[in-house]
């Protein structure tokens, strides 16, 4: 890894940081590459039980990076397939990652770093970050990163702030439902402990499975198919070793032998 991504683990929690504070933690190609094989990495690491994604400097992200841009100005159409694909990836190993991931955003979120956010599980933002969904005024569009987005924000808010580009407080992020938690500068880190904690005390098969849960069943009809998929869910993690301990701790008034370990 370079030092435009650094990595740690301390016990259960590993996190991941955005080091370019001088181009406001904006990627290009290699940053990408980078972060596919971090979450790919700590989405396999039986030690891991939670991710923070974060980053050093004022602005979380800014999305791409000027001189990747330039790149990309003259890239033919298959170039650009190719590239897009790239970012198509790393946005779907956050969020497919097993492991929960949370961002804490400590400062603007602009384009391509709006997916970053979106992609992961939980965001828990500073009061004072700014957010903007900037592609139209270069005539561009938020393609690569919308069906991240638009589940986070749904698709009322998505038709105002993809179409105006109009930047909005962390206030309305949190109204429409972009980010989880809106604190002051100096419980940021306090807020993203907590998750942090419950995560840790959680079943990491339970979390790892209510998070494919969550994916398999939102904004899908409610069928037959669908029904049989959550009655099959339930029953196989009732039959696993951490489902019956999970119920044994309880009804024993002990504590899960995931706690111990």
């Amino acid at each position: 890894m370079t030092q435009a991504l650094r990595i740690a683990t301390q016990g259960h929690v590993a996190t991941v940081v955005l080091n370019r504070p001088d181009v406001r933690n904006a990627f290009n190609d290699e940053v990408i590459a980078e972060l596919s094989r971090a979450f790919v990495q700590l989405g396999e690491a039986p030690n891991v039980r939670a991710i923070v994604l974060m980053a050093e400097g004022p602005a979380f992200c800014a999305g791409a990076d000027l001189n990747w841009m330039r790149r990309m100005a003259d890239y033919t159409r298959e170039q650009n397939l190719e590239d897009a694909a790239k970012l198509a990836f790393m946005l779907r190993a956050i969020y497919e990652c097993p492991k929960p991931t949370i961002a804490r955003v400590q400062g603007d979120v602009y384009a391509g770093g709006m997916g970053l956010v979106a992609a992961c599980d939980m965001a828990v933002s500073v009061d004072t970050a700014n957010y903007c969904l900037s592609e139209v005024k270069l005539g561009l569009i938020p393609a690569t990163i919308s069906p991240y987005v638009i589940r986070a924000m749904g698709p009322r808010a998505a038709h105002r702030y993809f179409l105006t580009a109009e930047r909005f407080s962390a206030a309305e992020a949190l109204r429409i439902g972009f980010v989880h938690e809106v604190v002051a500068a100096d419980a940021l880190d306090a807020k993203v402990g907590e998750l942090v904690s419950a995560l840790a005390s959680a079943s990491p098969n339970a979390v790892r499975a209510c998070k494919k849960l969550v994916q398999d069943v939102a904004e899908h009809d409610i069928t037959r198919l669908l029904i049989e998929r959550t009655v099959e869910g339930i029953a196989d993690i009732r039959a696993s070793d951490e489902g019956k301990e999970g119920v044994q701790s309880f009804l024993q008034k002990r504590k899960p032998a995931w706690l111990a370990s």
